[in-house]
């Protein structure tokens, strides 16, 4: 892929679009088309931040990964080895990937999806934009009944509204967010349910909580953090699992929490790619070594690895990430069998804890 492809894949996938105008039009927005709310740590009245952590970086930053180093060729396509067909119902804990972050989550009789995207482009349209390399590992039309679905930010990458209308019309899951995604499903019908970073609510018999991660959000021009972004912990039923889809590592402060709020967690499953460069990714999207720490820090007892050789964003290769995960894991001492990057079409049984 070329360097101008590559930076305009990004761009789309994050929102950034007509680049010049958003980013003026972020600097004047006067009003949050969104969400409306009071004033927290983490919400100035108009817009979303981290708190104590690093604002989403400028125009000018763009521009310097822009012309900056050429990145990796992705081939065009890779074949799936197989797509799986899963199990209607699962009482314990299986995680299939489909691609990126979308994920199917089986755990005591639910069946949940993370960051559903089944279109061929993470894009605001459908002829140009980030494209898909390799199929979803799940069929569309062979996924079992879906009951919920976690959407983690509005990135294009993340939440696919195509995807979302097919779900609706196929399944009619519950969606739930953190605030101000609403505002862009309403269109589909779906029932949707949002949440602020430590609000909790329930899936049945499962407690599903609302917690930090490090990012920023931008759908549209003047939009640029508007809506709030976050990671998930389901609790109850086969075991606790925290879900997070997209993280800059921040100091381990998205981990460092958990296990005194939450207690030991079976699985977790965390970003892995869309790292380099590192000077201006770092902030948003954590590397495969912060990846293994954060596990760490978490205290989950088996990792995930996902956001990777799906759709290219950034400058690293396919195989990268998987790669660096793999010597992360050695650097640490951690065992093989403990964190692994699946491949679409891939399910794990978790092991008990």
């Amino acid at each position: 892929m070329s360097r101008r492809p590559a930076f305009r894949s990004a761009a789309a996938t994050l929102g950034l679009g007509a680049v010049g105008r958003l980013f003026a039009a972020c600097a004047r927005a006067p009003r949050n088309p969104y969400y409306s709310g009071p004033v927290s740590d983490h919400f100035d009245g108009t817009r979303f931040f981290n708190p104590d952590g690093a604002p989403p970086r400028g125009f000018r930053d763009l521009l310097r990964w822009r012309f900056g180093d050429k990145p990796a060729e992705w081939p065009a396509t890779v074949p799936l080895q197989a797509q799986v067909r899963p199990a209607e119902r699962v009482d314990d804990l299986t995680v299939t990937m489909v691609g990126h972050a979308t994920m199917l989550i089986q755990t005591a009789g639910l069946n949940i999806l993370t960051d559903p995207v089944w279109s061929d482009r993470a894009s605001p349209v459908s002829f140009a934009g980030p494209k898909r390399v390799i199929a979803p590992g799940i069929a569309f039309d062979d996924l079992p009944p879906i009951d919920v679905v976690l959407l983690s930010h509005n990135h294009y990458d993340h939440l696919d509204v195509a995807t979302l209308g097919r779900l609706k019309a196929a399944h009619d899951p519950r969606v739930i967010t953190p605030l101000g995604n609403d505002a862009l499903i309403a269109a589909t019908g779906l029932r949707c349910e949002t949440m602020d970073w430590g609000d909790r609510t329930t899936a049945a018999h499962l407690g599903v909580h609302c917690v930090p991660s490090h990012h920023w959000s931008a759908r549209g021009v003047g939009a640029r953090s508007m809506a709030l972004w976050g990671g998930f912990v389901l609790t109850g039923g086969a075991g606790t699992l925290l879900f997070i889809g997209d993280t800059g590592f921040d100091r381990g402060r998205p981990y460092s929490a958990i296990p005194d709020r939450f207690g030991p967690l079976r699985a977790a499953l965390l970003p892995i790619g869309a790292y380099d460069p590192e000077w201006f990714m770092a902030d948003q999207h954590q590397n495969p070594d912060e990846a293994v720490r954060g596990l760490m820090l978490s205290g989950a007892a088996y990792g995930i690895g996902h956001h990777w050789g799906a759709i290219q964003l950034t400058n690293e290769s396919r195989e990268a990430p998987f790669e660096a995960l793999e010597t992360a894991k050695q650097t640490h001492g951690m065992a093989p069998d403990r964190f692994r990057a699946l491949r679409p079409g891939e399910a794990w049984a978790i092991p008990a804890a």
